[in-house]
């Protein structure tokens, strides 16, 4: 009997589209050799700096494209979105552009930077607390009431194939230098860039081991691939890495990311702050907590990765400057 590759939600001709859309929008993140990881761990390392990226984050790919599929005559009502910070920025940027109006509801406890850039953007600022209320609940109400679009965080094919353009220029890149990825790192909350990078990496790279890094204690990836569903985590409280802070993968990313993913890793808020610090320090590039749990988790040690080529996404860099300040110190 053949085997067959799972049809999966998203595909590269997805992805494919997603490139043509935001070519003349969205800043083609280089992917740059890091002489002093390598050296350290014994590799070939790369890292992809998207917070270099139109708003600081991979999430002005993903807001772009899904707002840019809406459909003329709907886009007077405007859209809506719930996010911590950085895919409140991406659709408030990304309807700008359009000149759409943008609601966004966000955690109270948000960092501020990433509050007052979403306003500086245009957008309309709606605070709720992220221990009583539903944020999914609240922004559907405010869509349903103005026949507004919902753009979710992750959860969307157009939102996913929008992310998945890291993966296809990571992809693009290498080729150009002859090098195919024994490891490819990604953060994931919800899993939209971890879905999207994959699917793009793998469809040029099947070999290659798509590696998942998450907060410690906020592992439902790790979970979830153990237990072959979605599963939540169990953790209380609060990490540092607040942009990765979803309790459960989304229905449409773990289809795609339960076929695809090799590993999980996880980094504790200590090892992140000094992988920030690191980034500062070693590659004059400002991540955010977030942004930095795959590199916190490598230099750690959570992987083998001697004699390989890995590339890390650094997906973020939106972070409070006092924050930044005491992780850095």
């Amino acid at each position: 009997m053949t085997a067959h590759a799972p049809i999966l939600p998203v595909t590269v001709a997805d992805i494919d589209a997603a490139a043509r859309v935001l070519a003349p929008v969205a800043v083609r993140t280089p992917l740059l050799p890091a002489p002093v990881l390598s050296e350290r761990l014994g590799a070939n390392v790369f890292v992809k700096p998207e917070v270099l990226q139109r708003t600081g984050s991979f999430k002005f790919r993903g807001a772009y494209n899904k707002l840019a599929s809406i459909p003329e005559s709907a886009r007077a009502a405007g859209v809506v979105a719930f996010s911590s910070g950085n895919h409140a920025q991406g659709v408030a940027h990304a309807a700008q552009l359009f000149g759409m109006h943008a609601t966004i509801v966000m955690p109270s406890d948000a960092p501020v930077a990433k509050r007052e850039r979403t306003k500086a953007f245009g957008a309309d600022v709606v605070l709720y607390d992220r221990d009583r209320e539903d944020r999914e609940a609240i922004a559907r109400d405010i869509a349903g009431k103005r026949g507004s679009t919902v753009v979710p965080p992750y959860d969307d094919p157009y939102v996913i194939a929008g992310q998945g353009t890291v993966g296809r220029e990571i992809a693009e890149d290498l080729s150009t230098l002859g090098l195919s990825p024994d490891l490819v790192i990604v953060p994931a909350s919800g899993g939209g860039l971890l879905a999207g990078v994959s699917t793009a990496v793998k469809a040029r790279f099947p070999g290659t081991q798509m590696v998942v890094a998450e907060p410690k204690g906020f592992d439902d990836h790790a979970r979830s691939l153990r237990a072959g569903h979605r599963e939540a985590h169990d953790a209380k409280g609060r990490t540092i890495c607040d942009a990765l802070m979803a309790a459960i993968p989304g229905e449409i990313t773990f289809a795609i990311n339960s076929q695809l993913l090799s590993a999980a890793i996880e980094a504790s808020d200590e090892e992140v702050g000094r992988a920030v610090g690191f980034a500062f320090r070693e590659l004059k590039l400002v991540v955010e907590p977030g942004g930095s749990v795959g590199l916190a988790a490598l230099l750690a040690g959570r992987l083998d990765v001697a004699g390989k080529t890995v590339v890390i996404v650094l997906s973020g860099g939106n972070v409070d400057a006092d924050l930044y300040a005491q992780l850095i110190a």
